[in-house]
């Protein structure tokens, strides 16, 4: 039994490869204003993520996920904001593990679309190449790519 799920892709888990530390990494810089996504250490300039989605957006695939894939109750929902959100934005979720994507965009659309009895929202959907130029910090960069390879020892140890 092949059970699909969007938060789960086991045919990139196969391919994914150990990343290389960058010594030209610059950090993605934040303006004030600039939505921020904190995933424990590893922090994303959501905000500059969206500027390059909307230039590139033919490099990155736009996909439905199952809105039961991913997590009830996240702690960044305001009620209060909830009924102006619009479901017509895609959500972003990124490989923030190999093969496994969190939703790091779209928490509002995702509770709102839960709420409404959807069973699916459209998402960009940003594997580690895509979403690592945003960490905006060098040490949560490169704690972020032993983090990554640590998680590749693991999958090839139980190969």
């Amino acid at each position: 039994m092949n059970i699909k799920r969007s938060n789960l892709d086991l045919s990139r888990l196969d391919s994914v490869k150990k990343l290389k530390i960058d010594a030209d990494f610059i950090p993605c810089p934040t303006e004030k204003g600039d939505e921020l996504y904190p995933n424990g250490i590893f922090i994303f300039n959501i905000t500059k993520m969206i500027k390059y989605i909307q230039a590139s957006s033919h490099n990155i695939d736009l996909v439905d996920i199952a809105v039961s894939d991913f997590p009830h109750r996240s702690p960044y929902i305001e009620e209060s904001y909830l009924d102006s959100v619009s479901l017509s934005q895609p959500a972003i979720i990124a490989e923030i593990s190999p093969g496994h994507y969190n939703l790091i965009d779209g928490h509002h659309r995702m509770e709102k679309a839960r709420r409404l009895g959807m069973k699916k929202i459209s998402a960009y959907k940003l594997n580690v190449d895509h979403h690592i130029a945003f960490l905006i910090d060098k040490n949560a960069y490169l704690c972020y790519i032993e983090y990554w390879n640590g998680k590749l020892k693991y999958r090839d140890k139980k190969k």
